[in-house]
Parts: C-alpha cells; structure tokens; sequence
C-alpha cells in the first residue's frame, strides 16, 4: 500500500535508510526530533512509503518548490529513492514514484526532477522507465 509515512514511522524510516547510503542510524536526539517535525508538518514535503505485510519496503521524498516562473506553477523535487534489499525489482518503488508524480500533478507541477548518484545501467534505465530523462536538463552539485 503506496501512502504517505506517518508521524510515528520515524524509525522504520531511518532503518529503510540503512539501504540507501547511509551506514548508521543518527542519533535520536533534539536535531533530529526538530527535522522530524519539521518534514511530517511541511504541507510541500511529502515522504512517500510503500508498505508491504506491516513493513515499510520502500520510499521516496517530493517536495513541491513554489516558482514565479512557468505561469507561476510549481516544480516537484524528488530524492532518497531507496527500496529495502530484499523487496528490490518487484516494483515497490516505481509505485512510490507513481504516487509522487499524482501529487505532482495534483499541484499543478510543470515538472518534476530527480537526481541519482549511481551510474548503474540498470539503475538508470529504471529511472527512465519511470518517466524520467537525462537528456533535458544539465545537473551541477556543490557539496557543502
């Protein structure tokens, strides 16, 4: 079941995380609470689950970026794409990204962008398949 996560899933969250990039949990502390808050609150931020027998399997993040340009329509910023090791290639997070791009559209977006890291094929060619393209756009990142 694709939905948005729920005030109390932070832990299963960041445990999902564990098979994105991250090596560690981050230390339950006030920062960590406040950036809690402050996502589950965010009318614009949207973090996406696909829940499977009880377990969140999969997720990702979009965020609708208000804009002055395009007729003063929004954008959609996708990220954290990540689907737990053991439920990979069964579809769960296209399913995530299908729910964000309904979002997307029900704001209004005139487009939605999603940055990868990895330059596996296969990794690209499910990004592809899902709709998106590396041909339209140049992506620059300052790591700070």
């Amino acid at each position: 079941m694709v939905r948005e996560a729920r005030k109390e899933e932070l832990n299963d969250l960041l445990e999902l995380y564990l098979n994105l990039h991250e090596d560690s949990i981050p230390e339950h502390d006030e920062h960590l609470k406040d950036t809690w808050d402050q996502i589950i609150n965010d009318k614009n931020h949207h973090l996406i689950v696909n829940e499977i027998d009880g377990k969140i399997v999969s997720s990702c993040v979009c965020v609708i970026i208000p804009n002055l340009t395009r007729n003063v329509r929004p954008y959609a910023f996708v990220e954290n794409v990540v689907t737990h090791a053991d439920y990979r290639k069964k579809g769960y997070a296209k399913e995530c990204l299908d729910h964000a791009k309904s979002i997307a559209i029900k704001e209004n977006c005139y487009k939605m962008m999603l940055l990868t890291g990895s330059k596996k094929p296969e990794t690209l060619r499910f990004y592809e398949n899902a709709g998106y393209n590396s041909s339209d756009k140049t992506a620059f990142i300052q790591w700070i």
